[in-house]
């Protein structure tokens, strides 16, 4: 059973769960930490890299999406300390979201003849716009949405303005203890994206994560191995069910002995 749920979203970008409501499902799950890790969101009710909620322990993340010459891949910052840096992009792909969110609801309500009753704000994603289309009289669920009218290649996609992976690693790694790849098998070229892993500033690679099928991992941990680099792992939750995946004890005290030491002085460890 993991210990640490080091994959979590809540309402701060697209997941259905309050920051409030993150202590009583980690009790549920039986999961002692949890880092939030919203989509290029830093969450505003965590000011410091490590904090307190209702005794769980909350890691401040953060999930970043970036372009590489094979494809988009994910990275986790953990710890965070924002910089000026940061933070400046962090916007930039806020009000790029919120153009992106506007582009595809118009599209959406044109195509399909449907009101969509939603407003593009700060954190929208296509999972809100999937939710607007299943609640609406469209003739599609949730699932239906993104494989027919708003996924990659539908008539409704529009693309997003990313930064790089050399830019997007570096930006994280000024302002995070532990810089980690996200589910590396999740990518249509998983051997590219864990190639990522040789950059200075990549510290880690999700080694647990909840692909919903069997998968061989082997590639993953040759990858750790080689250039030695921490576990990561984590459910990559929206909803409130945590511990699908994470680390165990040993590893999560590997982890966390890296993030102690990248923490500023007085800062609380984890």
């Amino acid at each position: 059973m993991p210990v640490a749920d080091l994959h979590v979203h809540t309402t701060n970008s697209d997941g259905r769960m309050a920051l409030a409501d993150v202590p009583d499902a980690a009790r549920t799950a039986d999961v002692g930490v949890v880092a939030i890790t919203d989509h290029e969101r830093l969450h505003p009710d965590l000011e410091t890299p490590i904090d307190d909620l209702a005794g769980t322990t909350a890691i401040h993340g953060i999930e970043l999406r970036v372009e590489t010459e094979s494809g988009q891949v994910d990275l986790l910052g953990y710890g965070v300390a924002p910089t000026a840096e940061l933070r400046t992009e962090l916007d930039r792909l806020q009000n790029d979201r919120i153009e992106r969110g506007r582009a595809i609801i118009d599209c959406v309500e044109e195509r399909l003849d449907c009101d969509l009753a939603l407003e593009p704000t700060e954190g929208i994603g296509r999972p809100h716009i999937a939710r607007a289309i299943a609640r609406s009289d469209a003739d599609y669920d949730y699932e239906g949405a993104f494989a027919e009218v708003i996924g990659n290649d539908c008539p409704c996609f529009v693309a997003r303005d990313l930064p790089t992976f050399e830019r997007g690693a570096a930006l994280l790694a000024n302002a995070c203890g532990v810089v980690s790849l996200a589910h590396p098998l999740r990518y249509g070229d998983p051997e590219a994206a864990l190639a990522l892993a040789a950059s200075d500033h990549v510290d880690a690679v999700e080694r647990y994560y909840d692909y919903g099928r069997p998968v061989d991992v082997a590639p993953v941990t040759r990858a750790i191995e080689r250039h030695g680099l921490l576990e990561t792992g984590g459910s990559d939750a929206h909803d409130d069910v945590l511990g699908r995946a994470g680390l165990d004890g040993d590893e999560y005290d590997a982890f966390r002995e890296r993030l102690a030491a990248s923490l500023p002085e007085g800062v609380p460890r984890p």
